[in-house]
């Protein structure tokens, strides 16, 4: 099963690599991983996506929550939550395809960055399947180059992911 693992850790330099390391010392796959700061500029939070069964996961926070930069974890896959990730990607920009592209573009409320003779680069953010969606609709035009963030999240409503809860 994949689950959405929240990291607060103390936002100094080697975190990240200790972080990957104990996924790598125990033969855990990392699928995406995302980390910026915080509102404290001493905190970072780290979006971290794997695959695996409730007690593998619950072994991957006790291992997370023996490091000493890591400060909390929590997995929102069993808690009402939003995830959103964002995807670039450039097509080719054949003139039989101009006008459909941006008709996609617009039905999938993606944002065109870029333009030249020869490509569109667009922007969007939702779910995953909303963005693999996108890409099998342009996938026929010519996808030039995509690249995609993986999921942030957070939990709906009042709950909070910081320092004071």
């Amino acid at each position: 099963m994949r689950h959405i693992i929240m990291i607060m850790v103390e936002n100094d330099a080697g975190v990240l690599t200790r972080v990957a390391g104990l996924f790598s010392a125990r033969g855990y796959n990392i699928e995406s991983l995302n980390v910026a700061a915080t509102l404290d500029p001493n905190v970072s939070r780290m979006t971290l996506v794997t695959r695996g069964n409730d007690q593998v996961i619950e072994q991957i926070k006790k291992q997370l929550n023996k490091l000493i930069p890591v400060i909390k974890t929590d997995d929102l896959v069993h808690s009402s939550h939003l995830e959103r990730e964002m995807l670039l990607i450039k097509v080719t920009a054949k003139n039989e395809f101009r006008a459909e592209i941006l008709r996609m573009a617009d039905v999938f409320r993606a944002k065109v960055i870029d333009v030249s003779s020869r490509s569109y680069t667009m922007e969007l953010t939702g779910r995953a399947e909303k963005l693999d969606g996108f890409i099998e609709m342009l996938r026929p035009m010519g996808i030039i180059e995509l690249t995609r963030t993986g999921p942030v999240g957070m939990s709906r409503g009042k709950k909070a992911f910081t320092l004071s809860d």
